[in-house]
């Protein structure tokens, strides 16, 4: 688990992907997009309210496929209006989160 400050999920995404890139030279984006895809799993988006608390706006799901050095990934969960919203009836990699002692059948009857 790791912190980094980013304006969306996906924002941080990148980051993680381009960051590397500044040791300069020795290491490229073929190298680090693939890395980060096969590492992460979730990225939890927390945003400030107005009254400023802090509350998590999405959580976003990777998966291991990366195209156009661009990584898959689907939200799982979204602020609606309402509050966080399901957006997604599976999980990438679904063994993980089992060794994780998450219960698939959740997912199965969303």
């Amino acid at each position: 688990m790791c912190t980094i400050h980013a304006n969306s999920a996906r924002d941080a995404v990148t980051k993680l992907c381009t960051l590397p890139l500044l040791a300069g030279q020795n290491i490229s984006s073929d190298f680090v997009v693939p890395t980060v895809a096969a590492c992460i799993d979730l990225v939890v988006h927390c945003g400030r309210a107005r009254d400023g608390r802090r509350r998590v706006e999405e959580i976003l799901a990777l998966g291991s496929r990366v195209e156009s050095g661009v990584i898959e990934s689907s939200s799982v969960f979204a602020l609606g209006g309402g509050g966080l919203e399901l957006r997604t009836v599976s999980l990438p990699r679904p063994e993980r989160f089992a060794m994780a002692g998450v219960d698939a059948a959740f997912w199965d009857a969303a």
